[in-house]
């Protein structure tokens, strides 16, 4: 192997110079400032490497880097492929190898040549240790620099090798790109340069930062003073009713003892109005069926006494608008303060996630109640929704048991399952 020196206005652009003459297999040996920048000269940077000495070309001239791309091209075919994670990662492997080597080589001929004497071996260890620390100052210098020139894009997004697997995760999660995109910069910009290396701590620091931007709702206390009445909202086969019916268990004799009563709108389907009779009568809780707006405001003066009103609606897809203003004009006619919870199913795409919220959202929805966590692995989507429309989570629902399989919403729970995916047992 030969050694290739090249130099740039910058240690980025001598290691381009360097790659693009002696391919990405080459060592690299050194980098530094040979010379600063002033008034009318640009600073100068040398990379030397160690290469075999085949099909090796010259660096680029001055004249050459002046002249215009496409004629580059013309006169010097070598590829132009930037610098990506695989280089970096690259580098730090060659640097390691080379380390090693060198110490190894080393080691072998103080050995031989100074075996009798321990202050030549103390000498020895200590310029093993000079050559380390130098070789990891350099390797350190070149990826600050290298970071520093990654300017990431929704369409071209670098992310150095050490981010690559947190970055893969939270990817495979369904989370937009562009919030991810947001993430990873912040994460790259922000945390510190000793952290960086260090694939453990880079992952930690991205779950700090995702549970900052999740946004919960605490559950609430009610009183005969401090009525509240709730309204689910959602489109078919989610699991309004069963959601309804956990919530109810919950809030009458599981968790606390409110006086709960219960109101159905969804006189449409006898099959669902049968069952919410059923887990009425099961949970001794008092339940009405509305028709229409008189009917609603009867029922609701009916139980004036209690501490909650859960109030159970029929399915309505996003695209049937009519029944949707339907549940609007019923709420405006009530005179009273609903709160409305937007129920929505884990495993749906966020394309339609975000297209059943617009079309629910002139309901003035509270909050947002996730369920069926145990049918999908992918739950970036839900991140993804309740950070664009900055609408809080507030339950989340992980199977058909009731009055179990519901839990308040957990900003630690979804992060773990955006990171490693859904596991029933940590329920």
């Amino acid at each position: 192997m030969k050694l290739f020196t090249f130099t740039g206005d910058s240690p980025a652009q001598a290691l381009k110079y360097a790659q693009e003459a002696c391919s990405k297999n080459a060592l690299v040996i050194s980098t530094k400032q040979i010379s600063k920048k002033s008034r009318d000269k640009d600073a100068v940077y040398e990379v030397i490497v160690a290469a075999e000495n085949s099909n090796i070309l010259p660096p680029p001239t001055k004249k050459e880097r002046e002249t215009p791309k496409k004629e580059q091209e013309q006169e010097r075919p070598i590829s132009k492929k930037l610098l990506s994670d695989e280089v970096i990662l690259d580098i730090s492997n060659q640097a390691k190898i080379l380390s090693e080597k060198r110490q190894q080589e080393e080691l072998n001929s103080k050995k031989e040549e100074d075996i009798k004497s321990n202050s030549q071996k103390d000498h020895y260890m200590e310029d093993i240790q000079h050559d380390i620390h130098t070789l990891n100052e350099q390797i350190s210098l070149l990826q600050t620099m290298l970071w520093k020139e990654m300017k990431p894009t929704r369409s071209n997004f670098i992310i150095p090798p050490e981010f690559a697997e947190i970055y893969k995760l939270a990817k495979q999660s369904g989370m937009d790109e562009e919030d991810l995109n947001q993430i990873m910069q912040s994460t790259i910009t922000y945390m510190p340069a000793q952290m960086k290396d260090q694939p453990a701590k880079i992952k930690k620091y991205f779950q700090v930062l995702l549970k900052k931007m999740i946004k919960i709702k605490q559950e609430e206390t009610f009183s005969k003073k401090n009525q509240k009445i709730v309204m689910f909202v959602g489109p078919t086969g989610v699991g309004k009713t069963t959601s309804l019916a956990k919530l109810a268990a919950r809030f009458s004799f599981l968790e606390h003892k409110y006086k709960v009563g219960i109101i159905t709108l969804d006189t449409y389907r006898i099959g669902a109005l049968e069952q919410l009779f059923q887990y009425a009568k099961t949970m001794k809780l008092p339940i009405e069926d509305v028709l229409d707006s008189s009917d609603f405001k009867k029922a609701l003066d009916t139980f004036s006494y209690c501490d909650l009103i859960l109030i159970d609606t029929a399915g309505s897809s996003q695209f049937d608008q009519k029944r949707i203003l339907k549940i609007s004009k019923l709420i405006e006619k009530s005179e009273k303060q609903i709160s409305v919870k937007l129920v929505l199913s884990a495993s749906t795409k966020l394309e339609d996630l975000q297209q059943i919220y617009k079309k629910f959202s002139f309901l003035h929805i509270d909050s947002l109640i996730i369920t069926k966590f145990d049918e999908t692995n992918s739950f970036g989507n839900i991140f993804s929704l309740s950070f664009q429309t900055e609408k809080s989570l507030s339950y989340f629902s992980y199977g058909q048991e009731v009055p179990n399989d519901i839990m308040p919403a957990s900003k630690e729970f979804l992060v773990e399952c955006i990171l490693n995916g859904y596991k029933r047992s940590e329920n």
